[in-house]
């Protein structure tokens, strides 16, 4: 069974164009919301649409307030484990990860265990974003991946896709960050318990309608947790819930063996 995982905070004006292009792209795959109480009613509509045309098909977790996209993944990624799904996405409600790509996730996640949608591998890019914005974004991934030692294009990437043995595996409890870097640790955590990571090329373009959540505060976020994750990894290493089987190669691509 297959889930892909939507946070919303004021997405109204995106959700109905979004849910149509996932179940055209995959017409078997659940959806789950997960709303933090958005003011512009992207939760109700959720319910509406989730008691009507896709019922059964799609559900809603309303939250009391606007608790960060950390949390809101966690919350989904427990929902997902106390049900029987198998391979869990990750994406974005503001239509910059385009459904299309879905059915490669799909496919690429029956040979590894985590399945990254790159903008920094040939073939993939971003759409209509302005200098300070890509420096941002790239530099983030460079500076990452140079003090974490994790051989990833984009660790920054929020559109993923994981098997379910990876969030068994991870202690959820003990994931840290909040914002963006959320995205880093959730990599290097599945990373550091020996798991194997693929990544994808995706075209990231910008959203259509509303406002970017990204804010400084996200941005620093990020520079003060990677220090602290690359300083915690023993202990990361020992928070695994069980020792994962000897991971897969991925097609020649990222075989990600146990680091000691």
């Amino acid at each position: 069974m297959k889930l892909v995982i939507i946070p919303t905070y004021n997405e109204c004006a995106n959700l109905e164009k979004l849910l149509s292009s996932i179940y055209q792209s995959v017409p078997d795959t659940d959806i789950l919301i997960v709303d933090d109480n958005s003011p512009d009613g992207t939760g109700e509509l959720g319910d509406v649409l989730s008691a009507g045309q896709y019922s059964n098909r799609l559900f809603v977790v309303h939250r009391e307030g606007k608790l960060g996209l950390g949390t809101a993944y966690i919350a989904g990624f427990k929902w997902a484990l106390a049900r029987n799904y198998q391979y869990i996405v990750e994406m974005d409600a503001d239509l910059s990860h385009n459904p299309k790509y879905l059915p490669q996730f799909f496919a690429a996640i029956q040979r590894c265990d985590l399945v990254i949608g790159s903008r920094y591998v040939s073939g993939g890019g971003v759409c209509n974003w302005g200098w300070a914005r890509k420096l941002i974004s790239k530099g983030g991934s460079l500076y990452s991946r140079f003090i974490l030692g994790v051989p990833v294009n984009d660790l920054t990437g929020g559109y993923k896709c994981f098997r379910r043995e990876v969030l068994e595996t991870l202690d959820l409890e003990a994931i840290q960050s909040v914002g963006y870097s959320f995205q880093i640790e959730m990599t290097y955590r599945t990373f550091l318990q020996g798991f194997s990571i693929r990544e994808i090329p995706i075209v990231f373009e910008n959203r259509e309608c509303g406002q970017s959540k990204m804010s400084g505060n996200i941005f620093g976020e990020a520079l003060i947790m990677i220090p602290g994750l690359r300083l915690a990894k023993q202990r990361i290493i020992r928070q695994r819930k069980y020792l994962p089987p000897t991971p897969q190669i991925c097609d020649g691509i990222l075989p990600m063996e146990r680091r000691p």
